[in-house]
C-alpha cells in the first residue's frame, strides 16, 4: 500500500478510461510495465488474499474501477499458473452496506471447518475489512470490522457470509487488515490483526468465532505512522524454528511514506516474543508497500507488494491506470554480523522472463557500455553484474535529454542507493526527487547485484538477497545509454543483460 542498457520503447497499450472506451492509448503509457502486474485500467493498491489452489495463484487487490485515484474500495482479482504471467478477471468483492472491501487475506479450509464447503469440496475463505465510510465521517472508532466471504467454486464466485461481521471493533479506529494462517500445534486458525500502531491475534476453530489471544508492539519498532498489513510467517534456522513479522507503516518508514519493517522472534500459538525489540527494514526502497505471502505455497515462502508508496502514488504521472505489483519474492533468513535477516530473491522462475543474453567479461567504465540500438526489446531488461568491488560505484541507466536513473555503492557511508533526482519526471510531488539510500548488510569484499527494470521501476538484489531496494521513476524519453562509473580497476568480474520476452503481461499484447 517503490544501470544499464537500452530502456523504454513507447509502446502503446489499449486503455479503458474512467467510464470511457480508449480506441488509441495515450502515448504516454510507455510507463505501462512488461513483466510486472498492472490493472488495466484504473486504482490499485494493496494485494490481497494471495492464495494458491489447484494449479492457480490467485492475487486480489485494492481496487477503484471508478478513477484512477483512491476511491470506495473492491477487491480486483487476477489469476496466473506461474506467478509470471497474469490474467485479470472479475471483480470479486464489491462494497456493501457494511462498507468498503478493505485489505485482508484468504485460505484454503481443507478440513471445511468454516462448514461453507459442498459435496467434500473444500472452500476458498476471504476474511476482509468491512470499513464504513460514514461511520469515520462521524467520528466513530468502530468504523472497521473483520468479515468473510466464501467460494466454492476454486475461487471464480464469491458469497459473503451472511453472519458477518465476524469479529467486531472494540473501539479502535484503525482495525483492520487481517492476514489468517493455519497453526498445526494447536490446529487453529490464527488471525494478524493490524490495531492503530500495534498487533493483535486472535485464534479461532472455525474461521467465524475468534479470540483476542495477545498484542505486541506497544514499545517496539517504529511508530511514525499506522500499523497496517502484518504478515506472520514461519522459518526454519539450524533445526529452530523462528518467525517473521512483517509489519507495514504509513507513514514513517526510513526513505519516506510507506514502508515495510519485520521483527525476529518466537510464536507459541498465543503471543509472539521478538529476540529483539528494534525492527529492521524488508525493503529500505520507497516503492514496496503492503507486501504480504501467499497462502498454501508449499513450504515456500512467496511475497508480492505494492510497487509504489502512499506519499506520491496518487499523483504518479500514469493515465489510464495507476500502480504495478513487486516482482514474486521468495523469502528466506540468513545471519550476518550475529543478527538473522530477512533475505527476498525474486522467484527462480522470473528468468523465463527473458531471452538474447548478452556476456560481458570484465566492462567497461567511465563510458557507454550500450548506447543507441545496441539493445533491443520493450524496455525491460535483467541485469546481472558479480564480483564488483565493495568500492564506490555508480551504474547509471540515461537518455539523450540528459535523464539519469543512478543505482550504486557508496563505501564512506556502507550505503547502497538509487538516485532519481534527474531521472525525468519528479516534479508532481516535492519529496519524490531524491537519493535514497539503504544500510548494506553484508560485510564481503565485493558486491553480486541482480537488478530488473521494467519500463519504469528498478528492483534491486544484492548480496545474494541480503539488501534489497525497490524505486518507481518516469523518464522523459527512453533510457538507451548504460555506463558504470567507478575509480580505475574498479569494474565487475562480470556483466549479463538479457532481455524481456514481449509480451509477458496481458495488457500489452
Amino acid at each position: 500500500m517503490n544501470k544499464v542498457i537500452i530502456f523504454l520503447l513507447g509502446i502503446c497499450f489499449p486503455a479503458l478510461l474512467t467510464g470511457q472506451q480508449v480506441a488509441d492509448p495515450v502515448s504516454s503509457e510507455f510507463y505501462r510495465p512488461v513483466y510486472h502486474f498492472t490493472p488495466k485500467a484504473n486504482w490499485m493498491n494493496d494485494p490481497n488474499g494471495l492464495v494458491y489452489h489447484k494449479g492457480l495463484y490467485h492475487l486480489f487487490f485494492q481496487y477503484y474501477p471508478g478513477a484512477t485515484r483512491w476511491g470506495p474500495m473492491h477487491w480486483g482479482h487476477a489469476t496466473s499458473s506461474d506467478l509470471l504471467t497474469w490474467k485479470e478477471q472479475p471483480i470479486a468483492l464489491y462494497p456493501d452496506s457494511l462498507g468498503y472491501i478493505f485489505s485482508g487475506s484468504a485460505v484454503v479450509d481443507k478440513g471445511n471447518t468454516s462448514g461453507f464447503g459442498r459435496e467434500g469440496k473444500a472452500p476458498l475463505v476471504a476474511i476482509f475489512t468491512h470499513h464504513h465510510p460514514d461511520g469515520e465521517k462521524n467520528g466513530r472508532k468502530d468504523y472497521q470490522v473483520q468479515s468473510l466471504a466464501y467460494s466454492i467454486d476454486d475461487g471464480k464466485t464469491w458469497a459473503k457470509y451472511a453472519g458477518n461481521p465476524v469479529l467486531n471493533n472494540p473501539g479502535i479506529a484503525d482495525f483492520r487488515d487481517p492476514k489468517v494462517s493455519w497453526y498445526e500445534p494447536a490446529e487453529k486458525w490464527i488471525m494478524t490483526l493490524a490495531t492503530k500502531d500495534r498487533i493483535a491475534f486472535y485464534s479461532s476453530p472455525d474461521l467465524k468465532e475468534w479470540t483476542k489471544e495477545s498484542e505486541f508492539g506497544e514499545t517496539s519498532g517504529a511508530h511514525g505512522g499506522v500499523w497496517e498489513c502484518p504478515d506472520l510467517l514461519p522459518f526454519d534456522h539450524n533445526g529452530k524454528k523462528m518467525w517473521i513479522l512483517l509489519v507495514s507503516i504509513n507513514p514513517g518508514a526510513p526513505n519516506g511514506g510507506s514502508g515495510t519493517q519485520y521483527f525476529v522472534g518466537d510464536f507459541d500459538g498465543k503471543r509472539f516474543t521478538p529476540l529483539e525489540p528494534e525492527s529492521k527494514w524488508m525493503d529500505p526502497g520507497t516503492d514496496n508497500y503492503a507486501g504480504v505471502t501467499f497462502f498454501n505455497t508449499g513450504g515456500k515462502v512467496i511475497l508480492i507488494g505494492w510497487m509504489s508508496n502512499w506519499q506520491y502514488g496518487q499523483d504518479v504521472p500514469t493515465k489510464a491506470w495507476r500502480s504495478a505489483m513487486t516482482l514474486p519474492r521468495e523469502l528466506s533468513i540468513a545471519e550476518s554480523g550475529g543478527r538473522i535477516y530477512l533475505v527476498s530473491k525474486p522467484i527462480k522462475e522470473v528468468k523465463k522472463l527473458f531471452e538474447k543474453e548478452i556476456v560481458i567479461k570484465n566492462p567497461a567504465i567511465n563510458r557507454d557500455i550500450f548506447e543507441g540500438k545496441a539493445m533491443k526489446g520493450p524496455g525491460a531488461y535483467r541485469i546481472l553484474i558479480s564480483g564488483m568491488p565493495a568500492r564506490d560505484f555508480s551504474i547509471v541507466l540515461s537518455n539523450e535529454v540528459g535523464n539519469e536513473l543512478i543505482i550504486g555503492f557508496d563505501s564512506s557511508s556502507g550505503n547502497y542507493f538509487i538516485d532519481r533526482r534527474k531521472s525525468g519526471d519528479v516534479g508532481f510531488e516535492p519529496g519524490f526527487a531524491k537519493k535514497i539510500p539503504s544500510r548494506r548488510v553484508s560485510g564481503t569484499t565485493t558486491i553480486d547485484l541482480e537488478l530488473y527494470i521494467d519500463v519504469a521501476s528498478v528492483e534491486m538484489f544484492a548480496d545474494n538477497g541480503l539488501n534489497v531496494m525497490t524505486a518507481i521513476f518516469f523518464p522523459n524519453r527512453k533510457m538507451d545509454k548504460l555506463s558504470i562509473r567507478s575509480s580505475p580497476g574498479v569494474r565487475p568480474r562480470e556483466l549479463k543483460i538479457a532481455v524481456a520476452r514481449p509480451p509477458a503481461n496481458q495488457h500489452t499484447k
